[in-house]
């Protein structure tokens, strides 16, 4: 499952973090109608919130190329248009995950995605739970991060050179009150088997059934410029074909956090944070994450103030998503007056 992700970036930096080549050209996608506002950074989001996801600029816009896409604030856990009640959270059952093996026969699912409503879900990363002697142990889990010199574009000196956001596909749908109220727009993350980079999260032996037909699913992740394309651009990309691209990758990182963010009241650096417990170290991602609070902050500094854009030192070729993620939270630790405001 996906019940709860981390997004910490500031809405100017997430727009930068979504630059596409479109034509031949860069660009950035830019915030639909002020929805910047309704976004709110947080390293602890649940269902319920808004978010910041991407979608064809055609949805909005009749006549623009289904290729252009446009940023916006949507709520985690879909009210389908058809939805009779007068209010949303009247909603008897959870939307916020729809498993790929059922989005073409239920309803709720079925039937915007047919209409091309296809969008990509925007986080740092989600976190993930595996029961360990009795109790609960969170996991964060995020894309592989770039070193520096594989970030940077020779034709593009503005490229982004921060934390490389994880790219969910999920589906949306526009939800009006039989008032005449505000339009809701509201997606659900599609989620797929988990990847064998996952399994020993979802261990069999230390957890019941009903917990692991539970928590055998992950996101679908859109890992690549070019997998992310093709799932929005609905209008080249057929359902059948954009179908395709909904499978477990292995491509992905994680590491243990403190139980703190199993409140979703907590709201700090603390909930990203590696934690260091007897575990097996399975990966190299688990080896290298256990030395990340060792890492030294790089010489060059970033120049956003709000949240660091973890470059890495030249001279460390074993640093990567370590030493990345230590810069990460060295710099949301600065003092208040330079930190993004929180929700």
């Amino acid at each position: 499952m996906c019940g709860r992700t981390a997004c910490t970036l500031a809405p100017d930096e997430i727009k930068r973090a979504c630059k596409y080549q479109n034509h031949g050209k860069w660009k950035e996608p830019d915030w639909k109608d002020g929805d910047q506002d309704k976004y709110k950074p947080s390293y602890n989001k649940s269902p319920q919130t808004n978010n910041p996801v991407l979608v064809s600029l055609r949805h909005f816009q009749k006549d623009a190329d289904s290729s252009e896409r446009v940023l916006t604030a949507m709520r985690w856990g879909l009210i389908p248009s058809w939805f009779p009640e007068s209010d949303p959270s009247k909603m008897q059952y959870s939307t916020s995950n729809c498993r790929s093996d059922g989005m073409m026969q239920k309803k709720s699912y079925k039937d915007p995605l047919l209409k091309g409503q296809r969008c990509v879900v925007l986080a740092d990363g989600f976190y993930e739970w595996q029961r360990q002697q009795g109790a609960k142990q969170p996991y964060f889990i995020y894309f592989p991060q770039y070193k520096q010199e594989e970030s940077e574009d020779k034709d593009d000196s503005d490229n982004w050179k921060g934390w490389r956001l994880l790219t969910m596909a999920g589906i949306f749908d526009c939800w009006k009150p039989a008032d005449g109220g505000d339009l809701l727009y509201s997606y659900t993350v599609i989620t797929v088997n988990a990847s064998k980079a996952m399994d020993w999260v979802h261990d069999r032996t230390i957890c019941t059934m009903e917990e692991y037909l539970i928590c055998r699913w992950m996101p679908a992740i859109l890992d690549g410029a070019e997998a992310v394309r093709r799932w929005l651009d609905f209008g080249e990309v057929s359902t059948n074909e954009a179908v395709k691209l909904i499978h477990s990758i292995e491509t992905i990182c994680l590491h243990p956090v403190s139980t703190i963010v199993n409140s979703t009241r907590n709201n700090s650096p603390e909930c990203v944070k590696p934690l260091e417990i007897g575990i097996k170290e399975s990966t190299a991602s688990s080896k290298m994450m256990m030395n990340w609070l060792k890492s030294e902050s790089p010489k060059k500094k970033p120049n956003n103030p709000e949240l660091s854009q973890m470059p890495v030192k030249d001279e460390s070729p074993k640093k990567t998503s370590a030493g990345l993620m230590q810069l990460w939270l060295k710099k949301s630790e600065e003092p208040a007056e330079k930190k993004a405001k929180f929700s």
